[in-house]
């Protein structure tokens, strides 16, 4: 996907990047790419292909969860590795508040990088692990919006993300083909954590590979006891 081909897709899915906008993916493309030289942050390098399987992809579900953007919402990105999707999101949307969770310093020193270079504002980044911050007051059911992407399969993920997600919030599920069965193998862990399947949306990206969105409704509050000491989750997932 080429830059232009990124601007009109997201053009004709009612996004109209401004030319700030162009030049800060621009300028996080270039950041990403020089710092994947001392830091594995991803395997994905060339242009056409992070503009596609990392921007573009990150911003899908923008299409589908359209209340995203509405000033003042907040988000936290779990296990969020170079930024995905949580960065794409913050360039479209400025007043989105993004809170970023990592367990390794390095890729967390860059995103501070990211973050100062593009001069964004209302950005937490947190280092440290889901397990443990998801136990703390200033986080623990403080957030509209909780989002992991390539973390885990959905039945983990699940008490990663539920219990930062407060009552009448959402859980953002992004999943690639095999996101079906994990939803069907994630219910009870849903369910335990406090959340129902609101809607579950199917689709491809312009080159062909199937993904998934699903939104899942914190509708109860998640019980004392999850998450669970760090690595728990996923050496024994619920249900």
């Amino acid at each position: 996907m080429t830059v232009e081909a990124f601007i009109l897709a997201l053009k004709e899915a009612g996004i109209t990047l401004t030319d700030q906008q162009i030049r800060q993916f621009e300028q996080y493309f270039n950041l990403l790419v020089a710092r994947n030289e001392q830091v594995n942050l991803t395997a994905i390098t060339e242009k056409d292909d992070v503009y596609l399987k990392h921007f573009y992809d990150s911003l899908t579900v923008l299409f589908y969860e359209k209340k995203l953007k509405v000033p003042g919402k907040t988000l936290i990105d779990i296990g969020t590795g170079a930024g995905f999707p949580s960065l794409p999101l913050k360039i479209v949307l400025p007043d989105l508040q993004i809170t970023m969770v990592d367990s390794l310093q390095k890729r967390v020193n860059f995103l501070q990088e990211v973050v100062t270079e593009l001069g964004l504002s209302h950005v937490e980044i947190v280092h440290g692990r889901a397990e443990d911050i998801g136990q703390k007051p200033k986080y623990r059911e403080q957030f509209d919006y909780a989002t992991a992407r390539a973390v885990a399969r959905t039945s983990v993920l699940a008490e990663y993300t539920l219990p930062f997600v407060k009552i009448g919030g959402q859980f953002l599920v992004m999943k690639g083909s095999a996101a079906q069965q994990e939803l069907v193998d994630g219910q009870k862990a849903l369910v335990t954590l406090g959340g129902t399947l609101q809607s579950d949306f199917e689709f491809t990206l312009p080159n062909g590979d199937t993904r998934s969105i699903q939104i899942v409704d914190k509708t109860k509050k998640t019980p004392k006891q999850y998450p669970r000491q760090a690595g728990t989750p996923n050496r024994k997932p619920i249900g």
